[in-house]
């Protein structure tokens, strides 16, 4: 017996569509995941059996070949998790597939049968969209950022209980009726909130218009923004060096709609998104890491490489305050993303470019005394 269904991974930012392919042979009870799976999905196996036997379904006692494709990506998270639950349901005649939707789905599983939140969704459904899926399953937890996209249908989906009214005897049910999906009602699109947490949902805007004086470098600032130079401010401790850049973004544009997109992609796939009940990001981002960071901290970096501080800040500000304090190969790393606005990565098996177009402002004491 074989199933097929979709679901998707992060690729850099981007998401990628992979084919859970299901096959079910006679022979020793074993299952076996292919297709450069990470621990993350081989583990998946036992999450999987337990949640399954836990919502009342039987897990087969078959020969269980389970492939990622396309099999020559390298595939990280757990987000493959119950698409692979549906297919081993699908393929052993437990539940039946909806056969006219081009359906993605996306989710963790708990032990019991629970939906997790994934990261990345906005950058998945947003590719499934243009690859002409017409509806995504995903954990309900995930359904307001799905929301943000329009022109696909969002199914959210609490515990895996909720599909055992699908649990189907062929004698007396269509194969014809989408049962999957019968008793999930798709959802719409909420009026965003129109909050300050809307534009941007980390920390409370801090205005320029609250510098009394100063006004030879907040001309400078003005400047700086203006055309997105960057910027650098010296002088002795007290002076309001870090107080002027943090207020900087206020006086920045708001993003358009297809830089909001762009930005919220990349916190979304970075886990650091958590405003999607409020809408797309709009206020242009603002990051100041600590001197303390690393140059894969800074740059991005990791075996399947994730954007670092320099992604984050994209079309934003980038705040390296104290800057001799910061090592030199972290500075010496900054050159490629300032002439290039993007960052390229090459690991084994693929290189990943990660957006980078920033306005870099610094500050410093005239000597280290002070």
């Amino acid at each position: 017996m074989y199933g097929k269904l979709f679901s998707a991974c992060l690729y850099g930012i981007d998401g990628v569509i992979i084919e859970v392919e299901v096959d079910l042979s006679n022979g020793i009870p074993q299952t076996n995941i292919v297709g450069l799976p990470d621990s993350a999905i081989r583990e998946a196996v036992d999450r999987v059996r337990a949640a399954i036997k836990n919502c009342g379904y039987t897990f087969p006692l078959q020969r269980i070949t389970i492939n990622l494709a396309p099999a020559d990506l390298r595939k990280e998270g757990s987000a493959f998790d119950l698409a692979i639950a549906l297919g081993i349901l699908a393929a052993s005649d437990q539940i039946i597939l909806p056969p006219g939707e081009r359906l993605l789905i996306i989710g963790e599983l708990s032990l019991d049968g629970a939906l997790r939140p994934v990261r990345g969704v906005l950058s998945m459904v947003d590719h499934a969209l243009r690859q002409g899926f017409n509806a995504v399953l995903l954990p309900a937890d995930n359904t307001e950022e799905a929301l943000l996209l329009e022109g696909i249908k969002v199914y959210g989906l609490k515990h895996l209980h909720d599909l055992s009214p699908f649990q189907t005897n062929k004698a007396t049910q269509d194969k014809e009726t989408p049962l999957v999906l019968t008793s999930l009602e798709h959802l719409e699109k909420k009026p965003t909130k129109q909050t300050q947490a809307s534009n941007y949902p980390h920390e409370p805007i801090e205005d320029y218009s609250d510098v009394l004086g100063q006004r030879h470098v907040k001309r400078a600032l003005t400047i700086a923004a203006a055309g997105m130079h960057n910027i650098m401010l010296i002088g002795p401790p007290g002076t309001g060096k870090t107080m002027l850049i943090r207020r900087l973004p206020s006086i920045l544009p708001p993003l358009s709609q297809e830089e909001s997109l762009e930005v919220t992609k990349i916190y979304s796939s970075a886990g650091k998104f958590k405003g999607s009940e409020t809408g797309l990001i709009k206020r242009r981002p603002f990051r100041s890491p600590h001197h303390t960071i690393s140059a894969g901290g800074l740059i991005g970096g990791g075996g399947i490489p994730k954007p670092g501080e320099v992604s984050l800040a994209h079309l934003g500000v980038l705040f390296l305050d104290e800057l001799p304090e910061f090592s030199r190969n972290v500075l010496e790393v900054l050159r490629q993303p300032l002439e290039e606005h993007k960052v390229t990565i090459s690991r084994s098996r693929a290189a990943f470019t990660f957006p980078a177009h920033f306005l870099l402002a610094g500050s410093l004491n005239p000597c280290p005394c002070g």
